[in-house]
C-alpha cells in the first residue's frame, strides 16, 4: 500500500472520484491539484457540462473548473489505471424511509469489474455502521474476482460537505480517516492529509468511522426538532420564540439550536440509516424517531399558520394565489432534493390554494422532474397574489424583495399576507404596511445585527471567551458574520 502514495505523488498511477456531485467533485477538485485525476459519473450530461467547466451544483467556479486536471469520463474501464478509488454517490432513503443502497451497491459494482490488483477504495457515503464491509466489500470481490485484504483493501472517509458554506469546507474542516488496517489506514490518512489545510482524525475501525457520520447529522435533527416543538408551545402561548432563546442562551451550556425546515440530503435522511440498523438487531429508538416526525411536520405548520392568517384577515382560502419565495432545501444553493419546502405547498393545495413558486437558484427542469409542478420565471408583473411565503431566504431574494416589493405583488384594496419562516423581517417593518405577519421564528438574518448579538450573547456570558474568539477570528464568528443565524443549515 505505501507504493501508492508515492506513485500517486510521481503520478505513475491515478487517483479515481465515482460520483462527481455536491460531495465528489469537490474531492475531485482538491486532489487533482496534487494528483492524476479521473472523474467518474454515470450522468452523460453532467460530464458534459464539466468537460465545458460548468459545475450544475454551483460549488466550484467556473474559471477553477476550467483549469483543473481532472478527466471527467463516464467510461469505467477508466478505473482500471487508479490505484486509489473514491466512491462519492448519495445514499438516499425509499419511499417508506428506509435505507436505499442502489446507487452504492451500483457504484461498488462499476469499481470492482475495473479496479486494478492492489488498489484501495474508500468510501465516504453516509451509511449505517457495517455497510462498507458487509455490503460493499462483497460485491467487489464478486466482480474483481479478487479476494479482500490480499489483493484489494478498503477504508471509510465520511463527508461533511455543507453545500453552500464557504467558511467550513473540504480544506478546513477535520476529516475522519479509517481503513480495514494499518497499513489501509496510513495510506488513507496520507493522501487526505495532502489535500488538507488541518490534521485528520484516524478512528479505530470502518464501523466506528460509519456511525460517528450518521450520529453527526442524527444529533443536529434531534436538536432542531426540540427547537421547532418548542416554537410551536410558544406560538400558542403568545411567546417569541428568539426571545426566549436569548434568555436561556444566557446559561454558558446552552446549545444554540434554531427552529426550522429541515430538508436536503443529509439531516433529514441520516437519522433513518441509524433507526433501520437499531430495529434490525432488536432496539426501537424512540428519541430520534420522534424528532423525525416533528420535523417532517414543520411544512405542515406552517401551511395551516398561512390559512389561519388568510382567514383573520377576511380572505377566501379556496382558489387563494400563494406566491413562495424559494423552493431549495435551503438559501444560496440549487439543490432541491428533499426540500421541506414543497411539503409547504403540497399542504396548500390541499386547500385548494394555487401556489406559485419563484426561485432563480432552482433549476425549473429539475423541479418539474422531481415534484411535477413549474416555478415561475419572472413576477415583475404579478399584483394580485394573496399571500407571499418568504421561505427560503437567499442573499439574492432578500436584496431584490424589499417589504414595498412585496406588498406591491399582493392585491389591492386587501389586507396582504406576508409569512416569514426565517425572520428576515422585523414585524414592524411589515406591519407598517398594514400587511399581517407571521414567522416561524426571527432570525436576525442582517449579517451585522447577527454578528452583534451573537457577540452580545458572549460578551454577557463569558468578557474572556468572546475576546479570545475576536483576536482568533475563530471559524464561528465568521459563520455568524457571513450567514447569521444558520443553525438550521446542513453538513
Amino acid at each position: 500500500m505505501k507504493e501508492i502514495f508515492e506513485k500517486l505523488k510521481s503520478h505513475k498511477t491515478k487517483l479515481a472520484v465515482v460520483g462527481l456531485g455536491y460531495v465528489g467533485l469537490p474531492l475531485a477538485h482538491a486532489f487533482s491539484e496534487k494528483y492524476e485525476v479521473v472523474g467518474f459519473d454515470i450522468n452523460q450530461d453532467k460530464i458534459d457540462l464539466l468537460k465545458r467547466g460548468i459545475d450544475p451544483t454551483g460549488e466550484i467556479s467556473d474559471s477553477n473548473l476550467k483549469n483543473c486536471r481532472i478527466d471527467f469520463s463516464t467510461d469505467p474501464n477508466k478505473l482500471k489505471d487508479c490505484k486509489f478509488i473514491v466512491v462519492a454517490v448519495p445514499t438516499p432513503v425509499d419511499k417508506h424511509k428506509r435505507p436505499d443502497l442502489n446507487p452504492l451497491k451500483m457504484s461498488s459494482k462499476i469499481v470492482g469489474a475495473n479496479m486494478p490488483r492492489g488498489s484501495i477504495v474508500v468510501y465516504e457515503s453516509t451509511v449505517y455502521p457495517g455497510v462498507t464491509e458487509d455490503e460493499c466489500v462483497p460485491l467487489l470481490e464478486k466482480h474483481s474476482g479478487m479476494r479482500y485484504l490480499k489483493d484489494f483493501k478498503v477504508g471509510y472517509s465520511p463527508e461533511r460537505i455543507n453545500p453552500g458554506d464557504r467558511i467550513h469546507c473540504l480544506h478546513t474542516i477535520t476529516k475522519i480517516v479509517s481503513g480495514c488496517d494499518l497499513e489501509a489506514l496510513e495510506l488513507v490518512t496520507s493522501v487526505y492529509k495532502s489535500i488538507l489545510e488541518t490534521e485528520v482524525y484516524k478512528s479505530s475501525s470502518i464501523k466506528v468511522a460509519e456511525a460517528a457520520k450518521v450520529i453527526e447529522n442524527t444529533q443536529r435533527d434531534v436538536n432542531i426538532a426540540l427547537m421547532n416543538e418548542l416554537a410551536i408551545i410558544f406560538h400558542r402561548l403568545g411567546i417569541d420564540t428568539l426571545e426566549v432563546l436569548r434568555a436561556a442562551g444566557t446559561k454558558w451550556n446552552f446549545l444554540k439550536f434554531f427552529p426550522g425546515l429541515v430538508g436536503g440530503h443529509c439531516i433529514d435522511v441520516d437519522p433513518y440509516y441509524l433507526t433501520y440498523k437499531a430495529q434490525e438487531v432488536g432496539y426501537h429508538p424512540e428519541v430520534i424517531l420522534s424528532g423525525r416526525r416533528i420535523n417532517d411536520a414543520m411544512g405542515k405548520f406552517v401551511a395551516e399558520n398561512t390559512v389561519k392568517k388568510l382567514i383573520q384577515v377576511g380572505k377566501t382560502v379556496k382558489n387563494a394565489k400563494i406566491l413562495v419565495l424559494g423552493v431549495t432545501f435551503k438559501e444560496n444553493v440549487c439543490d432541491v432534493r428533499n426540500s421541506k419546502v414543497v411539503d409547504i405547498i403540497n399542504e396548500l393545495s390541499e386547500y385548494l390554494m394555487q401556489a406559485l413558486v419563484y426561485d432563480p437558484f432552482a433549476n425549473a427542469e429539475e423541479v418539474r422532474r422531481e415534484y411535477g409542478f413549474d416555478i415561475i420565471q419572472s413576477i415583475d408583473s404579478m399584483d394580485n397574489v394573496d399571500a407571499i411565503i418568504f421561505a427560503v431566504p437567499h442573499k439574492r431574494l432578500v436584496k431584490e424583495f424589499a417589504v414595498e416589493k412585496l406588498i406591491g405583488l399582493c392585491k389591492k384594496d386587501t389586507t396582504p399576507v406576508i409569512i416569514d419562516i426565517k425572520g428576515v423581517f422585523e414585524p414592524s417593518m411589515v406591519q407598517n404596511h398594514g400587511a399581517k405577519y407571521w414567522r416561524l421564528w426571527p432570525a436576525l438574518i442582517n449579517p451585522l445585527v447577527a454578528y452583534h448579538t451573537y457577540l452580545k450573547i458572549l460578551k454577557n456570558n463569558c468578557k474572556h471567551l468572546m475576546k479570545k474568539k475576536i483576536d482568533q477570528k475563530s471559524h464561528r464568528e465568521k459563520e455568524y458574520l457571513c450567514l447569521g443565524f444558520t443553525e438550521t443549515h446542513q453538513s
